[in-house]
């Protein structure tokens, strides 16, 4: 499963560089005037889900810098790493990873867990809240396109 984070990181990097980029131009033209409203909130989306694949892929570094130490055998490997700031990291057999919530989690011999604090706190809200403003502009793009669309065909307009 380790094969997996650095490929979602590399993922979530070119996205959040691309989405910068088109994002970047699209309200570049809205602040110099050449874009109207539904090119501005498109632009202002990719730049909100930018920065949340950016925060994603933070975290996703952070889990993965705690599953290799997790996985660093030798002298001083047990209590896994990770797990040591707590008092039941003597009752630690395991560990998973959780992707939503970004988590990293130490299982215990009775059968419970508790997450380590390898991944910040801030990550997977932040996350959350960006990728939901990203899809809301987008939809409101959307709506204000249709909505001009409507008009100009009341008008009798062709666009």
């Amino acid at each position: 499963m380790f094969w997996l984070i650095p490929l979602f990181i590399l993922i979530l990097v070119v996205t959040a560089f691309a989405l910068l980029g088109y994002g970047g131009g699209r309200t570049a033209d809205w602040f110099t005037h050449r874009a109207e409203l539904p090119a501005a909130l498109r632009g202002l989306a990719a730049l909100t889900g930018a920065v949340a694949a950016a925060v994603y892929a933070w975290g996703l570094l952070c889990v993965g810098g705690a599953v290799l130490e997790a996985e660093d055998g030798g002298a001083g490997s047990s209590p896994i790493l990770p797990c040591r700031t707590d008092e039941r990291a003597v009752h630690v057999i395991d560990y998973s990873v959780s992707f939503l919530p970004l988590s990293f989690v130490c299982e215990t011999s009775d059968g419970g867990g508790y997450p380590a604090d390898e991944v910040p706190g801030y990550v997977t809200p932040v996350a959350v809240i960006l990728a939901l403003a990203a899809v809301g502009c987008a939809v409101s793009s959307a709506y204000v396109t249709e909505l001009r669309l409507r008009a100009g065909a009341r008008k009798g307009e062709d666009r």
